[in-house]
Formats: structure tokens, C-alpha cells, sequence
């Protein structure tokens, strides 16, 4: 594996500084702390190592006793705790500063970061976030969190993130161009980007458009002899080598998560809710990318969204919200306020929401939503992190006492990931999903139903015909990339939330699936080190 005992600062005419891990030995010496006692006001980044150090002190022992070896106890022992210390920090941050010339001949310095959490999985894979209130402390609490998040659902990656400071709102298309092409060469120069190095993808503020001025950049300068460039980023558009599925991901994942806990009548018995989505209700907070197409697929499968929380507005209808009018009504307006299918949420305080009565409360904008202030007064039942962190550690506390199942981030919002992990397959194999096997399957499926008719002609004689069902007449020309993405992301999605409620009972956690998620997520990442070991 790679040494941890790099640190290094560089510094350029861009001003550009970065600093490479901890030491190995400092690592070693430090201890993750195993109290219970949790805060509610400390950062994102020491959240995510709060939430960490629960499950590695329930963990270890287990792993030591599970170890495989003829080495004693204590150098078992040594060895877990070393590997649990080795986890835990970010291996390499880089920090950079760079100037944008805009529209009206001023120029501006933007500042931004890149996070590489673990290299246990090369590449390293992790949006790229363009907001205001970015900064370093977030960005390393995303990547640790994308570490956990990939390896929860078995997707081949170490973590990543970036964060570039903008709103971009604020800033022309041509602007947004000349500030995502400079940070991707900016990234390049450092080797912060490459498909087996580090592979972005889309995050608030972003979206495929940035993500195909990153390709082409790559593609132009430091990746123009590599056939696979293209594959230095995913969320491209499908004529950049994208795929097919992957914008409404994250939200068709948060679907799918939500759905293996609803059905598993043990969870539900102890929520006090029957199994099932039919006729829940549900509240979103952020009609964003992931919150529209969350509300999109829990509404097509029965459940009834009663409420919306956007940053500037909330509506509620308690007859339920028509999904695909409220998008239209939003791209039309460019906000859902005074969208004519709900009415204005009364109290001043539209946060309030949150803590309106519903089955399911999915908070898809951003961290610490959920804290101490608001947690005794949630209602809702089950709770969906569609956003990355919105519960502190001291509000997950109340909320497990409070027998209200939270559905973690690391888990429940991985389908971005999942897929943005076929689309590198794709770049990497250069040919889309099915296209080798549709026509043979066709074909496969009609001789089928031929050789069906023939056996009955025999059989019985006289002028027999088969007539397929509506669904085999559906699939009989073969799958395709739609298809076989949506049928990856709903069997990896459903394989992980079968092994976290494994883990659930194993450890007798009850209804504290974020220890069991990362439970999970620690046991393959230390085993991943423990067969490899370290370069020093």
C-alpha cells in the first residue's frame, strides 16, 4: 500500500499548497476515541470521525477474534488497531488558489481543494462541489464519508472530494468554463486526476456540463496519449461517454434503499409502521437533482409527498404533490415558491417542516439539519439521508432513543456512486452496456418461444400458438443500458441493505443501521489492508 509518511508542501505562481497525510508513526501513536459522548456543534469532518470511531470500537474485537493466523493475540491486536488508525485520516489534501479573468476584464482569485481520503481502492472517486459556503473541513468530511460509501456497497473505489469555492449563480457560462478548465489542469499538474488515480464526478453546483470541460481538458493536455482518458471523470454527457441512468442515480438509489428497509417487517414493527410504501406519506427537504427524482420514484411507487423545503420557500399539500409539475413549474420559475399544486407551509420558520408529521423525511440538502434543537420534534418515522450528514451525532443519539429508524447517508444516497462506477467500466471497456449481446439475445428469446410451439405442434398435433406476456414481450429484444444500469444499482442497493441488517442483528444494534453501515464499510477496508499490508 501506499506510505503515509508523506507530507510535502508545494507552492506555485497560482499559490498553490498541498499537504500530503499525516505521518505514519503519528498515525500509529493516536487512538480512535471510543466514548459515547457526542456534540452537537462540532464540524462535518469530525462528525464523520464520530460516527467512525462508534463502530471501530465495536468492531475490533471481533476482527482480532476472526483474524485468520498463527500470530498471537496481542500482535492480533496491534495489528486491528494499527489498521483501524491508518483508516481514519485523510491521506492527501491539496489546497490551491488560482485566478478566473471574467466577463468585464476583472480578475478574481478562486480558491479550492481536492481530497484523497484512502488509497486502499485506486482510483479515488468523489464529486466536485461549486458553492460559497465550501471549505476544506467539508471537503475532507466528504471524502472520508466516499471511502465508507463505496466500500459499504461493495464498489471498488478509495474516497475522494473537491470543493471549489464560487457560487455559481454568480458567474456567466463562459466564466464557469475558464474556472472548471483551470482547476482541471490544476488538479492534472499535482496528479489529482487520471482514471486510475482520482476520478471526480458531479456534486451540488455541478453537473455534466462541467463534467465534459473536465474530460476534454484532461483529454487535451496531460491525458492526450491515453486512449482511456475519458474515463478521468464520470457524469459526462452520453455523447462524452456517459451513461444512461446517471442523473437520476442518487435519487432512484435513495428509492431503492428506502424500499429494502420499508418492506422488512421487523424494522417497521419496531417504527410502528406495516410494511411497504403504498400509502406513505413523506416530506423532501431540497427539490435539487436528488430530491426531485427521490420524490419522482417513491411517488410512482405509492407513497404521497406532502411536503417540500426549499432554501427561499416550503409548500405543503396533504393531498400529495405532483412531482413532474413541480419540476416544470420550477425550470419555468427557477423556484417552487408559488407553485400552484400546494400551498405556502404556514409557520414563519419554514424549517419547521422538517418536524411535521409524516412516515418518511428525506433531507437531501445539505449537513447537520437534523440537530439537538429539532430532533425531540421530528415525526416522521423513517429518515432517508439523501443529503451527505444532515444528522449530528447528538441528534442521531435522541432519534434512536426515540425509535426512529435513520436510513444513513453512506448507504441510502451510494446510487450516485454505483453508477458513476458502470460508466468508468464503460470508458474502460469503450463499448456500452449490451451492445455486444442484444441482437443474440433477441434472437435467443424468439427461438425460444419457437421451439416451445414446435414441442406442442408434436405433442399434441393441430396449429398451436405461443403467445408471450406483456412483460417477456417487453424484454424479448434484449436489455438495454437503461436497463441493465437500473438492474445493477437496484441489486447492489438491495445486496448492501441485506448485509447491513445482517450486520444489525450480528451486533445486536437494533435500530442503529449507521454503526452497522459502517460496521461493514470498516471490515472490507481493513481487510483490503490487512492482505496487502504497507510499502514502509
Amino acid at each position: 500500500m501506499l506510505s503515509h509518511a508523506l507530507r510535502s508542501t508545494f507552492l506555485n505562481s497560482s499559490v498553490l499548497k498541498a499537504s500530503l497525510g499525516r505521518g505514519q508513526q503519528a498515525i500509529l501513536n493516536s487512538s480512535y476515541s471510543t466514548s459515547a459522548e457526542t456534540v452537537d456543534d462540532v464540524n462535518f469532518y469530525k462528525m464523520v470521525e464520530m460516527f467512525y470511531d462508534r463502530a471501530a470500537s465495536i468492531v475490533e474485537d471481533k476482527m482480532v477474534e476472526e483474524m485468520k493466523s498463527r500470530e498471537t493475540p496481542e500482535v492480533k491486536r496491534n495489528k486491528i488497531k494499527g489498521i483501524l488508525k491508518v483508516i481514519k485520516p485523510c491521506n492527501h489534501v491539496l489546497e490551491m488558489t488560482f485566478p478566473v479573468k471574467r466577463d468585464n476584464g476583472e480578475f478574481e482569485i478562486i480558491e479550492a481543494w481536492r481530497a484523497q481520503h484512502s488509497q486502499h481502492r485506486a482510483p479515488c472517486k468523489g464529486g466536485i462541489r461549486y458553492s460559497n459556503e465550501v471549505c476544506l473541513d467539508e471537503v475532507k468530511a466528504l471524502s472520508a464519508l466516499m471511502t465508507f460509501k463505496c466500500a459499504c456497497v461493495d464498489v471498488p473505489f478509495g474516497g475522494g472530494k473537491a470543493g471549489v469555492k464560487i457560487n455559481p449563480k454568480e458567474y456567466s457560462e463562459a466564466e464557469l468554463e475558464r474556472i472548471t478548465r483551470r482547476f482541471a489542469v490544476e488538479l492534472a499538474k499535482k496528479g489529482f486526476i487520471g482514471p486510475g488515480i482520482d476520478v471526480p464526478a458531479p456534486d451540488m453546483g455541478t453537473g455534466e456540463r462541467e463534467m465534459a470541460w473536465i474530460a476534454d481538458t484532461y483529454a487535451n493536455t496531460l491525458g492526450f496519449t491515453n486512449i482511456n482518458a475519458f474515463a478521468c471523470v464520470t457524469g459526462k454527457p452520453i455523447l462524452q461517454g456517459g451513461i444512461h441512468g446517471r442523473t437520476s442515480a442518487t435519487g432512484r438509489g435513495i428509492y431503492h434503499g428506502i424500499d429494502n428497509f420499508v418492506n422488512e417487517a421487523s424494522f417497521m414493527s419496531q417504527v410502528g409502521l406495516l410494511p411497504g410504501l403504498q400509502n406513505k406519506t413523506f416530506i423532501v427537504q431540497g427539490f435539487g437533482n436528488v430530491g426531485l427524482h427521490s420524490m419522482r420514484y417513491l411517488t410512482r411507487h405509492g407513497a404521497k409527498c406532502v411536503g417540500v423545503l426549499e432554501y427561499d420557500c416550503a409548500i405543503v399539500n396533504p393531498n400529495g404533490i405532483d412531482p413532474k409539475a413541480l419540476e416544470d413549474y420550477k425550470i419555468d420559475n427557477g423556484t417552487i415558491k408559488g407553485f400552484p399544486g400546494a400551498e405556502p407551509y404556514a409557520k414563519e420558520n419554514i424549517s419547521d417542516l422538517l418536524t411535521e408529521k409524516c412516515d418518511i423525511l428525506v433531507p437531501a440538502a445539505s449537513e447537520k439539519q437534523i440537530t439537538k434543537h429539532n430532533a425531540e420534534r421530528i415525526q416522521a418515522k423513517v429518515i432517508a439521508e439523501g443529503a451527505n450528514g444532515p444528522v449530528t451525532p447528538e441528534a442521531d443519539e435522541i432519534l434512536k432513543k426515540r425509535n426512529i429508524l435513520v436510513i444513513p447517508d453512506l448507504y441510502i444516497n451510494a446510487g450516485g456512486v454505483t453508477v458513476s462506477y458502470f460508466e468508468w467500466l464503460k470508458n474502460l471497456n469503450h463499448v456500452s452496456y449490451g451492445r455486444l449481446t442484444f441482437k443474440y439475445q433477441k434472437d435467443t428469446n424468439y427461438h425460444l418461444l419457437g421451439s416451445v410451439q414446435d414441442s406442442l405442434v408434436k405433442q399434441f398435433g393441430g396449429k398451436i400458438s405461443i403467445e408471450p406476456s406483456t412483460e417477456f414481450l417487453k424484454r424479448m429484444a434484449g436489455a438495454s443500458e437503461k436497463d441493465i444500469v437500473h438492474s445493477g444499482l437496484e441489486y447492489s442497493m438491495e445486496r448492501s441493505a441485506k448485509a447491513i441488517m445482517k450486520t444489525a442483528m450480528k451486533y445486536n444494534l437494533g435500530l442503529d443501521i449507521r454503526t452497522a453501515a459502517y460496521v461493514n464499510a470498516i471490515e472490507k477496508v481493513v481487510k483490503v489492508y490487512e492482505s496487502a499490508g504497507f510499502t514502509f
